[in-house]
């Protein structure tokens, strides 16, 4: 009856029924892998959404890449981080995964491939799937920071391979493209377009690279720039995603042109989200400086902990809202994530949950309230 795109049956894992029966039994429960910004705390000014309520949102005049104005603000934010696009080469979504959606219909066919990195956020596998999109991974290596092994990259290429995905910076590792790794891949397959999933942009820790580059600096013929509000201005309930296409004039039309006829088909960004993307982006710079301070904090929290434990070692950081702990591998990493929740009352998310190749990492979320990060991180710590 259902499509073999999903799955027969989702049974919970055991750290899922662990912590679900912690919150069932009513004891207190610090959630480390928390990544919503509207429930840890910040201040979000009433007015922020004001615009959602304009007389204007009264009036429909669907535009399949979305209103010039709110194409406009987006713009002006590309340029703000120095990487001008024209107002023509903006399309907005409903929301970045909606942005793969189309890009996985505007470039593939059912069976082709897409090159993914790994370790990464388990989005990809069912944004493919739902695509009838195949997905193949390439490694990031650790050698003192995450860095792309551009030769397996290469090797993960088949006749049947139509984009290369990058995320930068990385979730979970954090790790910027650089200007050289972008040089590097830009000698593979040269007329592949890269998809740059750039939502943590904004987010640089001290360790960021001064030759972070964005996707759109590539010399590739086409290339697209993904990002949204969910974390860029920390709104994810508003449902606002973007892509700018970058590359060779001919390329970025021919690619136009179609996504036009997506687009169309879709209409799926509401007149009162555009209405507001001017004011949103812009009071949104206030919720982003929250979310980077208490981000930092937190880091500079986990690093004199993990200091004053030779067991545990805090991988090299350089954006985002995650950080990776490696730590001995005494037990596996679900048995260890199930053991804090039942005996200290702290979830945290192994490392296996984002494709690590081996064990043992643990990944934790820098946006969590400080006091309880702070205890979540002793309870870690304390087990080693």
């Amino acid at each position: 009856m259902f499509s073999r795109r999903l799955p027969e049956s989702l049974p919970e894992n055991a750290l899922t029924r662990a912590a679900g029966a912690r919150r069932a039994s009513g004891k207190s429960l610090i959630d480390l892998t928390t990544s919503n910004p509207t429930a840890v705390g910040f201040d979000y000014s009433a007015a922020l959404l004001s615009e959602l309520s304009s007389a204007r949102n009264l009036i429909y005049d669907p535009q399949p890449f979305g209103q010039i104005a709110a194409r406009e603000a987006v713009a002006a934010d590309f340029a703000r981080r120095g990487t001008p696009v024209p107002v023509d080469n903006i399309v907005l979504t409903a929301s970045t995964s909606e942005a793969y959606g189309w890009l996985f219909a505007l470039l593939c066919d059912p069976g082709d491939d897409v090159i993914v990195p790994t370790p990464s956020y388990p989005l990809f596998e069912w944004l493919t799937k739902l695509a009838s999109v195949v997905s193949i991974p390439y490694r990031l290596e650790y050698h003192r920071r995450w860095a792309i092994d551009v030769d397996a990259l290469a090797a993960a290429i088949t006749t049947r391979t139509r984009a290369l995905l990058i995320v930068n910076p990385n979730n979970p590792t954090g790790s910027y493209l650089t200007r050289d790794e972008l040089a590097a891949i830009d000698r593979v397959a040269p007329d592949l377009p890269l998809i740059g999933d750039e939502v943590f942009w904004d987010f640089p820790h001290d360790a960021a690279p001064a030759s972070r580059v964005s996707v759109l600096e590539s010399t590739r013929r086409l290339v697209f720039s993904l990002g949204g509000l969910s974390k860029s201005a920390g709104l994810p309930q508003v449902k606002l995603g973007w892509m700018a296409l970058g590359g060779a004039p001919d390329a970025v039309a021919a690619a136009r042109d179609r996504l036009d006829v997506i687009a169309d088909t879709y209409l799926s960004v509401s007149t009162p989200v555009q209405t507001a993307v001017p004011a949103l982006i812009e009071g949104g710079k206030a919720i982003r400086a929250q979310i980077l301070e208490r981000a930092r904090a937190n880091l500079g929290a986990l690093g004199r902990v993990v200091a004053g434990n030779p067991a545990l070692e805090l991988l090299r950081l350089e954006g985002g809202w995650s950080a990776v702990v490696r730590v001995p591998a005494t037990r596996t990493e679900e048995q260890l994530a199930v053991a804090l929740v039942e005996e200290d009352g702290v979830l945290v998310h192994p490392g296996y949950f984002f494709d690590f190749e081996r064990e043992a990492y643990v990944v934790v979320s820098l946006i969590v309230p400080c006091d309880d990060f702070a205890r979540g991180v002793d309870a870690l710590a304390r087990r080693f």
